[in-house]
């Protein structure tokens, strides 16, 4: 097979083989692991990997030579359509275990299916029927052209806002469910969303760059552009492959609009009793005598039973010792006690360090060993709810007793 080494072709090749590379470790891993969200990311990091082949491979000698210039003319390696959907779907995989492609899901990819049968179109005529080079007599790959690009650029704008929106509305969601939130964040899902921001960006960026240096909107010149799209492809590769991301969190939501969150669960519960109301004002509204009585209930179950010290404690956990539905029991939270469920949780878990501080524990033990056995699950959530609830930091707070 042909390929011409040199300095360009050679360092594509480089970040090309480690994406293939790493698509298929990716895979191999969701087939170990029953997580699949890698297998979206594998496929993600695979369409990455052929977006950069046609200057990888031009470079390499494809566009001068025969029949690499009609493989690189008639197979579209730049498949702009499916980056969005991949990241979308990989997305809520990630973070949402109950994630299944619908067939309603499955229409995300109608663009990318009909460029692709376009494609075989296009060489089906050329090669079967008029038997000759109809469509692309002006020698101009039909994958750079202009409205292909522009809408695809689009298709990933979209796509990027609707994955952040999907996370934004899974922070709200597990701070309301959850009294152990930031531990589920997950910094890794922040840092790919930039990351796939940066390659929805570079375009513009050296559009911008191009004013300044019109050499860069040459052939070799805008080789720079795709070394910098495979440098941040490899990153993505390299750490979502180390990253061990696992959500616990079922649920059921809308992307589109802002309804409420649906929690799924395995008992034989009525759907709209596992209903969250996750963008309802977090206020105190006048309290019925129902729901006061269910505020007695809850305080008691956490000063007197002291659930708060359980640091995977959950909206789900407290339901069932009430015998209440999810649905009752969050509004019981946000309504009577004004907070989501991961404050109030540690707003009791704070009163307990506070009291044990007061009393001297500290002297005999560590502040962390203290924050533990409060129910707090790390040092930097401890610091940062402690300071939320009483205004100073720990070690403030003792140095003022």
């Amino acid at each position: 097979m042909l390929f011409q080494f040199g300095f360009y072709s050679s360092l594509l090749l480089i970040t090309f083989s480690q994406g293939i590379l790493y698509s298929i470790l990716l895979l191999r891993k969701g087939s170990k692991s029953g997580d699949k969200s890698n297998y979206w990311l594998s496929v993600f990091i695979l369409v990455c990997s052929l977006y950069i082949a046609p200057w990888m491979l031009g470079f390499a000698g494809w566009y001068d030579n025969q029949p690499y210039r009609d493989i690189l003319f008639y197979v579209p390696f730049q498949q702009l359509y499916l980056f969005g959907p991949l990241i979308y779907f990989y997305t809520q995989s990630l973070l949402n275990p109950n994630f299944r492609l619908t067939k309603m899901a499955s229409l995300h990819f109608l663009p990318a299916v009909i460029f692709l049968l376009w494609n075989l179109w296009i060489w089906v005529y050329d090669y079967f029927i008029v038997n000759c080079n109809y469509f692309y007599a002006d020698g101009t790959d039909k994958d750079f052209d202009a409205w292909y690009q522009y809408s695809g650029f689009g298709s990933m704008v979209l796509y990027l806002v609707l994955s952040i929106r999907y996370y934004n509305i899974y922070r709200v969601l597990i701070f309301q469910v959850t009294s152990f939130a930031e531990s589920i964040l997950f910094d890794w899902i922040k840092k790919y969303l930039i990351s796939f921001l940066i390659l929805t960006l570079l375009p513009i960026a050296f559009d911008v760059l191009a004013y300044f240096l019109p050499e860069i909107r040459t052939y070799a010149g805008s080789w720079w552009y795709f070394l910098a799209f495979s440098v941040v492809m490899y990153y993505i590769a390299i750490t979502a492959y180390a990253n061990p991301v696992i959500s616990k969190i079922h649920f059921r939501l809308s992307p589109f609009d802002s309804g409420p969150v649906v929690l799924l669960s395995e008992s034989n519960v009525r759907e709209s009793e596992n209903i969250i109301e996750i963008e309802a004002d977090i206020i105190k509204k006048e309290i019925t005598p129902d729901l006061k009585e269910w505020i007695l209930k809850m305080e008691f179950l956490l000063k007197e039973e002291e659930l708060y010290k359980n640091p995977e404690l959950t909206l789900s956990d407290v339901a069932k010792r009430l015998s209440i539905n999810i649905s009752i029991t969050s509004k019981v939270v946000n309504q009577g006690f004004g907070l989501n469920f991961n404050d109030l949780i540690n707003q009791y878990r704070t009163e307990a360090v506070v009291k044990c501080l007061e009393q001297g524990l500290h002297k005999n033990t560590t502040l962390l060993g203290i924050a533990f056995d409060c129910g707090f699950n790390s040092k930097a959530t401890f610091n940062r709810a402690f300071k939320k609830h009483t205004g100073k930091s720990p070690k403030d707070y003792i140095a003022d007793l």
